[in-house]
């Protein structure tokens, strides 16, 4: 198992890579974001996992998503993303909850214990109760902010939600945090405008309402958003 982190070892050392081996990362949500910052935190040495995940893949997935293929449509993202992170590590600690996280059910899941927490779900409410519930048990948290209608990854960054801009759903987040005393969040967010399009089409991916909009998503946005997390997770560790 040593040869699996040999070149992290080279740039961390072994006593952060000890300290990565005893950390226990939960993660709410494995889609395009999610899933690609589990994947780096396996693939850095993270020895526990929670993955909080409903969803099940579908075809729509498979352009963005690091767990969809033609062979895992239909199956649970948190079961896959399970896997997966066995066959990196076997040595890993992995459990799942598949449940659609939210204020009502939050508390099924035991906050306390956690090393850190990773927020890659698109609802607000959801997203809010899980920084809360950070704060209360003292878990440092990052979220992300939206990745969808957006292009240029090189306009992703880390900051505090107060010092973001641009970004419709930090705004809705800096607006609600303020109103609960939340004072500060890690989040990664894009400065680059929302790109506005038709989604008036027929065909729409599954669990989109006629009046909701379809969010445009390419993988370079969110794929690159879950590794900047997984950095800043792996560097806070380490520290």
């Amino acid at each position: 198992m040593s040869d699996i982190f040999s070149r992290n070892r080279l740039l961390l050392g072994d006593d952060n890579l000890e300290k990565l081996k005893g950390s226990k990362v939960a993660l709410f949500g494995l889609g395009g974001v999610g899933g690609y910052a589990a994947e780096a935190l396996a693939r850095s040495g993270v020895g526990s996992f929670l993955l909080v995940d409903n969803d099940v893949i579908s075809m729509s997935n498979i352009n963005r998503q690091i767990i969809a293929l033609h062979q895992t449509v239909g199956k649970y993202k948190a079961d896959v993303m399970r896997e997966r992170i066995l066959d990196i590590n076997p040595h890993a600690d992995v459990a799942v909850s598949k449940c659609f996280f939210l204020p009502e059910n939050s508390e099924e899941i035991d906050f306390s214990g956690y090393s850190y927490i990773v927020d890659a779900v698109d609802t607000v409410s959801a997203k809010i109760e899980i920084v809360m519930k950070a704060a209360k048990y003292n878990v440092p948290v990052i979220s992300s902010m939206g990745t969808g209608n957006k292009l240029d990854p090189s306009l992703l960054q880390i900051a505090d939600i107060y010092n973001t801009s641009e970004c419709p759903l930090a705004r809705v987040m800096r607006h609600e945090l303020r109103k609960r005393g939340i004072k500060k969040l890690k989040c990664v967010y894009s400065t680059e405008k929302p790109i506005k399009h038709d989604d008036s089409h027929k065909d729409r991916p599954d669990g989109y309402a006629f009046k909701r909009q379809i969010p445009g998503s390419v993988i370079f946005v969110p794929s690159v958003a879950g590794l900047l997390m997984a950095a800043e997770v792996v560097r806070d560790l380490c520290r």
